[in-house]
């Protein structure tokens, strides 16, 4: 049964870090995508049209360049996790479930599809993390009105 939820545990780990991969990716080419239309405006009769285009090319770029120095840190963070531990309580690398949701406290990334299963992987710094951090099976935490009951941890 431990092996099972180690290996459960690496497979999410895995897919997480596949999906920030592709965001990483995706903002990379979104900043040449920007890049390349910013250099080949050319010049006009009507300059200001040509350093507008320029001017909101670059802020494109600019805020894929921010998106990307956040999935790298997203990355790093999730790199950082261990995968081969079974928690008791829950901390970073946990997956709790609660009711009917599951959360794998490890990077931002929000509500995913994973094995037909929908989970949360939640940054331990996101609010409801943070309400579940040292909690054990059986407490019970609230969260936006509702009573999420741990049912297991590991």
């Amino acid at each position: 049964m431990i092996k099972e939820k180690i290996a459960f545990k690496n497979r999410l780990h895995q897919h997480c870090i596949a999906i920030i991969q592709q965001r990483i990716n995706a903002a990379i080419e979104s900043m040449q995508n920007a890049q390349a239309a910013a250099n080949s405006e050319e010049k006009s009769s009507a300059g200001d049209k040509y350093e507008t285009s320029r001017a909101m090319s670059h802020l494109e770029k600019d805020m894929h360049a921010r998106q990307l120095t956040a999935n790298q840190h997203e990355l790093a963070a999730l790199l950082a996790v261990d995968c081969n531990t079974i928690h008791t309580s829950v901390s970073t690398g946990s997956i709790v479930t609660c009711n009917d949701i599951t959360f794998y406290i490890a990077a931002g990334l929000g509500k995913i599809s994973f094995e037909g299963e929908a989970m949360y992987v939640l940054s331990p710094n996101a609010p409801v993390a943070k309400s579940l951090l040292h909690k054990v099976a059986g407490d019970s935490v609230s969260f936006n009105n509702k009573e999420l009951i741990i049912s297991a941890i590991f």
